[in-house]
C-alpha cells in the first residue's frame, strides 16, 4: 500500500477535472489508496482512453472493507458476478462498519425476494435522514408551505439523488458498479466525494429486480460464460425476468401492477428524490438522455431545461477525462410517461437515465459498432451531440462498462451536490406552477361521473390517479352525488392532464417514436371522463378520497331470476367462476337476441345475463363482490320481435400458451388472468408435441409474440441446444414461472399439428396481434391472409372500431362504434366471400372491394334514368380514426379485420389483430377476449339449436365439475 497522493496520481492530477473542480490546486488529507485495486482496473480497461481518473484511487479504509477485501476480486472482474444475497450482504457489511450508510428493505418481490434501498450521505446527515424527508415532502406541495419561508426550508433540506440498477436484467454493470460506488462515497476524502456526502443525500436501489437478477446471474455461469463470441445468436437471457413481465418491466409506471413499479414509487413518496438516475446498457459507449423529442406536451419547460443542463454537464465532466463515445440526445424521444425514471418526471422532480455499452455478463468481446445508428447517424460519426465517437470496432470488456458508468454517475452526483439549492427550489416551483396553472387555465377539473357503462372500471381509475399521488374528491351532496372530481388546482395537476385527455403526438416527427404515444386512461379502461373548465360542485359538497374506493354493484326489483344488462362489464367473467362455485343450482344464461322482461322498462340487447338458481344472499354477494347491476325478476325473458334465443354458459378450460423465445406478452396475459380470477393451464412447445389437447382443453390462447410462422414453429435454433431451464441446486432461480429440459427446438411440425387437430376437434384457439399472422401462416386459419400496408405507421394510439356483427357473442356489449388500442401489428383479411367471418373493423368506412356498385352491368338491362337527377345526398361526416396519438396513412387500415371468427372444422380461431391484453393497460378491450371464454361453444352467429345441442354433448363440459 502506498499513501496519498501517488506519482501516478499526481500526473492525473494535472489534467483532471470534475464538475468544475480543478482538483490539482487543491490539498487533500492524506488517505492511503489501495493500490491493488487500481493495478486490476487497468489491467481489466482494455484501452487507456477508457479509463477515465474519477474511478481510479479507491481508498484503503482501514475499517470499511471494499468490495476487493469483502469478495476477494474488484469489482469488474472477468467471469465474477454476484447473486443478491451477496449483493445484499455486502451492503450490510458497509452499514456495519461505517456510520455513512444505511440499508433497508422496501419491498418484497413476487418471488420472495427482498428489494433494499441504500442511503448515502455525511454522518449529520443520517441522523436527520427524516427531518430531510418532511422538508421534501413540504417542497413537494407548496400548499403545505403556509406561511414558512421558502428560503430558509431550502437552507435547511438536502438533495436526494436517485440512482437505480438492475432494472433490466441481462444489462448486468450497475448492480456490481454500485457497489464500488457507495464504498468510495462513504470513505474517500477527496474534495469532490466529500462534497457529494456532504452536500446531498444519495439514495441507490442496488438490483431493482431481483427476480431477474438471479435468474440471470445463473444464466450466465450456467451458460454465456463460456460463449468465445457475442453475437453468435445464442440467447443472452433466461427466458423470463420477473414472474411475469420481461423488458416490459419499465413500462409498468402507469399500470404500477409489478412488485418492483411498487417499490420504486414507495421510494419516491417517501422521500422525493430531486432527481434520479435509471442505469441501463445498449448503445455504445455512453448515452446520456435528453431526448430526440418530441417531448411530452405536459412537462413542465423546468424540467425540460435540467434534462439539456444536465446531460451536457455529464457529457463535458466525462469529456474532460478524456472518453470517447460519449453521446446525447439521439436516442429516444421524451413522449412516454410510463418509464421507471418518469415516476420523477411526472411528480416534479427530474428523471434521467444512461444507457452504457454492455455485455450482458462479464466477459470482453471484440465489438462491431459498424451498423448501429441512432437518429440516422452512425455511431461512429463525430456530432454536435456526439464530439468524440468511438471507432467502428471496440475490444469492450466487463470493466470498460463500470468505468464509464461509475464516472458518469460521479458527474451527476457532483453537478447535483454544487447545484443542489436550484435543484430544490425548481422542484418547488415546478409544484407552484401546477397549482398556479390548474387554478388560472381551463380545465379547472376533471369529471369521472356515477353514471358509468362499468362503474367498476371508474373506481379503478380512480385508485390508479391515487396512486399517481393525484388527489380525487368526491361529491357527498348534491345533485351529482356520488361524481368524482379532480380538481387541478395541485401539484401533479399536468401529470392528471396526462392521463386524461387525448395524446396529440405530431404526424411531423422526423424520427419514429420509442414507444407507445397514447395512455388516455378514460378511453384505455371505458370510463367517461369530462374536462371542465368551470367547477359546477361547491367547495363544500366535495371530500377528499382518503383510500382506495370500490363500487359495490346494486341489486334491485324482486324474483329469482338476476338480470344483467351486458355492456362489457370487466367482472362479468370473475363473476361466473365465483357463480360456479355457489351450486349445483347456481346457473348463468346469455340471451342471444333483443330481450324483454315484464316490469323491466328497458330493452336488453342480446349479450344480457340471467342468473339463475342462487339465493337471494348468493345474488346480493355477487352483485356488490362484482361491481355489477342486477334486476330481480320473477318474469322470464321474451324475444323482442323474433324467438327468444339463449344458451347457458359453461366456463372452458383454459390454457395460454408461451413460447421459449419470446414471454413478454405472455407474462402480461398470465398476470392479467390472475387479476381476473380466470384459472389457466400454462403450456409450452412440450405440450404441443405430446399432442391430445382437446381433452384437456377448450380454450387455448396465444397471446402477442414477435416473429413469423417460423419463429413459432421452431423457436430457438436447435443447433444451440439443449438448453435446459430446470431448477438444479447449482442454479436456484431457474425453473420458473415454468421449466423444460431443453428451451430449443419450438413445437415443430407436429407440435403444430397437434394445435389444428385441437380446433378441428371443436377447441377454440385465440390468437393476440402478430400471433394471427403466425397462426394463419401455418395454415391453421388459412382463410386469413396478410394484408401488405407498406405506407402504414400506426405506433401505440387509441382508434375508432366498428361492431360489423353485434349479433356476435364476441361482440357482446360493445356498441356499433367505439375505440380500441392498437399498436404496430399486421394486418389480416379474408375474400371477400368470407367476409362474415370479420366481427370488427378498423375505422367506419367499408373496404373499396365492399362498397356499392352503381356503375352500367354488360348484360342486363340499363336502368332508366330520371327525367331529373337526384339531388346528391350530403357525405354522412365519419368519425375520426384517431381517437388519441397518430397513425400514418390511416386510411390504407381503414376497413380491414379487428377481429375474425375463423371456423376450422368444428372449431374456431379467434383472431384479433391488436392486443386487448396489452401490458395491463386498455382494460377497456379486454372484455372482447372475456367474450370469447364466456361463450366458448356458443360462437356461431348465430348458433343453431343443432351445434348448441352438440356443444353440451361434448366432453368440455366436465370441466364444470
Amino acid at each position: 500500500m502506498k499513501t496519498f497522493i501517488s506519482r501516478h496520481r499526481l500526473g492525473q492530477l494535472r489534467s483532471f477535472t470534475l464538475a468544475g473542480l480543478t482538483l490539482a490546486s487543491v490539498s487533500l488529507r492524506a488517505q492511503s489508496i489501495d493500490e491493488t485495486y487500481n493495478e486490476k482496473i487497468k489491467e481489466y480497461t482494455t484501452d487507456k482512453r477508457f479509463l477515465p481518473a474519477s474511478v481510479l484511487n479507491l481508498p484503503d479504509d482501514p475499517k470499511v472493507p471494499s468490495p476487493r477485501k469483502h469478495f476477494g476480486q474488484i469489482i469488474g472482474t472477468p467471469g465474477i458476478l454476484h447473486r443478491t444475497p451477496e449483493i445484499y450482504a455486502y451492503y450490510k457489511k458497509l452499514t456495519e462498519t461505517s456510520p455513512n450508510i444505511s440499508m433497508e428493505q422496501v419491498s418484497t418481490t413476487e418471488e420472495g425476494r427482498p428489494i433494499q434501498l441504500i442511503a448515502i450521505g455525511s454522518e449529520d446527515a443520517m441522523k436527520r435522514l427524516d427531518h430531510y424527508k418532511k422538508q421534501l415532502a413540504l417542497l413537494a406541495d407548496p400548499r403545505k408551505m403556509g406561511t414558512q419561508d421558502i428560503e430558509k426550508i431550502l437552507g435547511d433540506t438536502k438533495l436526494v439523488y436517485y440512482l437505480n440498477g438492475g432494472l433490466h436484467s441481462p444489462e448486468m454493470g450497475s448492480p456490481e458498479m454500485l457497489m464500488e460506488l457507495a464504498y468510495r462515497l462513504i470513505t474517500s476524502q477527496t474534495p469532490e466525494i466529500k462534497t457529494i456526502r456532504d452536500n446531498i443525500i444519495v439514495l441507490i436501489n442496488p438490483v431493482s429486480e431481483p427476480d431477474g437478477w438471479d435468474k440471470q446471474v445463473d444464466w450466465y455461469f450456467r451458460f454465456t460464460k463460456s460463449r468465445k463470441d457475442f453475437d453468435d445468436g445464442f440467447p443472452k437471457s433466461p427466458p423470463y425476468w420477473g414472474k411475469y413481465v420481461y423488458h416490459d418491466n419499465n413500462r409498468d409506471g402507469l399500470q404500477v401492477s409489478q412488485a418492483i413499479t411498487k417499490a420504486m414509487f414507495k421510494i419516491f413518496y417517501d422521500w422525493h428524490p430531486t432527481a434520479s438516475l435509471d442505469l441501463h446498457e445498449s448503445v455504445p459507449l455512453l448515452y446520456i438522455s435528453t431526448g430526440t423529442g418530441p417531448y411530452n406536451e405536459t412537462i413542465d419547460p423546468i424540467t425540460i431545461g435540467e434534462w439539456q443542463t444536465m446531460g451536457n454537464h455529464d457529457m463535458g465532466a466525462l469529456a474532460a477525462q478524456g472518453l470517447p463515445g460519449v453521446f446525447t440526445w439521439a436516442f429516444y424521444d421524451g413522449w412516454y410517461p410510463g418509464y421507471a425514471l418518469w415516476i420523477s418526471n411526472n411528480h416534479n422532480a427530474v428523471g434521467r437515465f444512461y444507457e452504457t455499452f454492455g455485455n450482458a455478463g462479464a466477459n470482453t468481446y471484440l465489438r462491431d459498432l459498424a451498423e448501429q445508428k441512432y437518429a440516422g447517424d452512425a455511431v461512429t460519426s463525430k456530432e454536435w451531440y456526439r464530439p468524440d465517437p468511438a471507432t467502428e470496432k471496440v475490444l469492450w470488456s466487463y470493466r470498460n462498462g463500470i468505468n464509464y458508468m461509475e464516472a458518469g454517475v460521479l458527474a451527476s452526483l457532483s453537478y447535483g451536490a454544487t447545484n443542489s439549492r436550484m435543484l430544490l427550489k425548481n422542484f418547488y416551483q415546478k409544484g407552484l406552477n401546477n397549482i398556479r396553472k390548474g387554478t388560472e387555465e381551463k380545465p379547472r377539473a376533471f369529471v369521472i361521473s356515477k353514471d358509468q357503462r362499468d362503474p367498476t372500471m371508474a373506481a379503478y381509475l380512480v385508485n390508479q390517479l391515487r396512486a399517481q399521488a393525484i388527489e380525487v374528491h368526491k361529491a357527498e351532496s348534491g345533485k351529482n352525488k356520488g361524481d368524482y372530481v379532480v380538481l387541478l388546482n395541485q401539484p401533479y395537476r399536468n401529470l392528471a392532464v396526462s392521463l386524461l385527455t387525448k395524446q396529440n403526438y405530431p404526424k411531423e416527427a422526423k424520427f419514429p417514436p420509442y414507444d407507445d404515444i397514447a395512455w388516455t386512461l378514460g378511453y384505455l379502461y371505458g370510463v367517461d371522463v369530462k374536462a371542465q373548465d368551470s367547477l359546477t360542485y361547491a367547495p363544500s359538497e366535495l371530500k377528499m378520497v382518503g383510500e382506495d374506493v370500490k363500487y359495490t354493484g346494486i341489486l334491485d326489483g324482486d324474483g329469482t331470476n338476476y338480470v344483467l344488462n351486458y355492456k362489457a362489464q370487466s367482472t362479468l367473467m370473475p363473476a361466473l367462476l365465483w357463480m360456479k362455485t355457489q351450486g349445483k343450482t347456481a346457473k348463468a344464461f346469455v340471451l342471444d337476441t333483443k330481450t324483454t322482461f315484464a316490469g323491466i322498462k328497458d330493452t336488453l340487447t342480446a349479450g344480457a345475463v340471467v342468473f339463475k338458481g342462487l339465493t337471494t344472499d348468493q345474488a346480493k354477494k355477487l352483485s356488490t363482490q362484482f361491481g355489477l347491476d342486477l334486476l330481480a325478476t320473477k318474469a322470464e325473458p321474451t324475444g323482442l320481435g323474433t324467438t327468444l334465443r339463449q344458451h347457458e354458459v359453461s366456463l372452458p378450460r383454459v390454457a395460454i400458451y408461451h413460447s421459449w423465445f419470446n414471454t413478454q406478452d405472455e407474462g402480461w396475459a398470465r398476470y392479467t388472468f390472475e387479476q381476473r380470477g380466470i384459472p389457466y393451464t400454462s403450456i409450452n412447445k412440450d405440450q404441443l408435441k405430446a399432442g391430445d389437447l382437446r381433452k384437456k382443453f377448450d380454450v387455448i390462447l396465444i397471446p402477442r409474440m414477435r416473429g413469423s410462422a417460423t419463429n413459432f414453429i421452431h423457436e430457438l435454433d436447435s443447433k444451440y441446444g439443449p438448453i435446459p431451464y430446470t431448477k438444479t441446486p447449482e442454479f436456484p432461480s431457474h425453473g420458473f414461472p415454468d421449466a423444460t429440459a431443453d428451451i430449443t427446438g419450438g413445437p415443430g411440425f407436429e407440435g403444430v399439428d397437434n394445435l389444428k387437430k385441437f380446433v378441428e376437434a371443436g377447441g377454440v384457439l385465440v390468437t393476440l396481434d402478430n400471433s394471427s399472422l403466425m397462426i394463419a401462416e401455418t395454415g391453421i386459419a388459412r382463410d386469413l391472409d396478410q394484408v401488405s400496408a407498406p405506407t402504414l405507421f400506426h405506433p401505440g394510439s387509441i382508434v375508432q372500431v366498428k361492431n360489423r356483427k353485434p349479433d356476435s357473442p364476441v361482440m357482446y356489449g360493445f356498441p356499433e362504434t367505439f375505440s380500441i388500442f392498437r399498436g404496430i401489428a399486421p394486418l389480416l383479411q379474408t375474400k371477400r366471400y368470407n367476409r362474415d367471418m370479420m366481427l370488427m373493423q378498423y375505422g367506419t368506412k367499408p373496404l373499396k372491394d365492399e362498397e356499392e356498385y352503381k356503375g352500367l352491368i354488360m348484360g342486363m338491362p340499363d336502368k332508366k334514368i330520371a327525367k331529373e337527377p337526384a339531388k346528391p345526398a350530403t357525405p354522412k361526416k365519419e368519425d375520426p380514426y384517431v381517437v388519441s396519438g397518430m397513425v400514418r396513412n390511416e386510411q390504407t387500415i381503414i376497413g380491414h379485420g379487428g377481429i375474425f371468427n375463423v371456423p376450422v372444422g368444428t372449431g374456431r380461431v379467434i383472431a384479433f389483430t391488436f392486443d386487448p391484453l396489452h401490458r395491463y393497460l386498455n382494460h377497456h378491450d379486454a372484455p372482447l377476449l372475456w367474450n370469447v371464454l364466456i361463450n366458448w361453444n356458443h360462437l356461431d352467429t348465430p348458433a343453431s339449436p343443432a351445434n348448441t345441442a352438440e356443444a353440451k354433448a361434448t366432453p368440455a363440459t366436465k370441466s364444470d365439475e
